[in-house]
């Protein structure tokens, strides 16, 4: 099967237990190059163990696997080459600079040029302004960026990322999400374990349900609404969600460190509400 020619991950009845427990019963699964494709499933579903067998990390116990035309179970060093994974949480230097970070794992790939190669990361990823400085002087949606910028070291046709929005705060999520939608402009391929379901709406070209071992529902987020009833016009007062509120206080500037800070604008738009909290009746 040719990458050019098929899909860039095909899954057909892979399983995997690990002594009594059976983690995958029979997972078939496609992903088609240069989309996203979101894996949604509770803690203990399985997409963590389906990722890991597609990294080459784990063997299956049956069925059949392959990443960019490549059996992850016989060509395992060429599947290596081919992929990048971001777990979930940032496998970053925290002593080492942004551009430190960058230079080794481009050495460590024997890549010429390296500082090059860094340098176009961070600007790929906004992280420019902040390459000089300590990684342990991040925020996490900052640490979170520079480590999906690591994976691309290489430029893998094919990227795996394990709930990479975990832990992080809203502007975090936003700023990762953002990475997110630049690899699928690149044309990379990348399959996206999350629990959260506005993630998976926001990025996703489609999405696959994982439940006890197995995919139960595969689909664009259109054709998985028409799996329930049709919907009913109902006429509501919308209100701001926390999040809405949330990042209209902090706005949508970029500041000195690369993190998001409050416009003039924004807190001149809440503050009449805040301030009628404030006052005594």
């Amino acid at each position: 099967m040719s990458p050019a020619h098929g899909p860039a991950i095909q899954v057909r009845g892979l399983t995997k237990s690990y002594r009594e427990l059976r983690v995958l019963r029979g997972v078939d699964l496609d992903v088609a190059p240069g989309s996203i494709l979101a894996l949604l499933g509770a803690n203990g579903a399985g997409k963590t163990t389906l990722v890991r067998i597609l990294a080459t990390l784990l063997k299956p116990d049956g069925g059949t696997a392959h990443v960019h035309g490549l059996d992850v179970t016989t060509r395992a060093a060429r599947v290596r080459e081919s992929v990048s994974l971001t777990g979930q949480f940032a496998a970053v230097d925290e002593i080492l600079t942004g551009r430190e970070n960058l230079v080794l794992v481009a050495r460590l790939r024997h890549l010429r040029d390296p500082g090059r190669v860094a340098d176009d990361l961070l600007g790929r990823f906004a992280l420019t302004e902040a390459g000089g400085r300590r990684v342990g002087t991040y925020s996490g949606g900052m640490r979170r960026r520079l480590d999906i910028a690591m994976s691309l070291i290489g430029d893998p046709p094919v990227v795996f990322l394990d709930e990479p929005t975990t832990g992080l705060d809203p502007q975090g999520r936003l700023e990762v999400w953002q990475a997110v939608r630049e690899l699928a402009r690149q044309g990379t391929t990348v399959l996206l374990t999350t629990q959260y379901l506005d993630e998976a709406e926001q990025l996703a070209d489609r999405i696959a349900v994982l439940h006890h071992g197995r995919i139960i529902a595969d689909g664009t987020l259109a054709e998985l609404r028409r799996l329930l009833p049709p919907a009913t016009v109902e006429y509501v007062e919308k209100q701001p969600t926390l999040e809405d509120v949330f990042l209209a206080i902090v706005g949508d500037g970029d500041g000195d460190d690369g993190t998001r800070t409050r416009t003039d604008e924004t807190v001149d738009a809440v503050a009449p509400t805040a301030r009628a909290v404030e006052e005594p009746r």
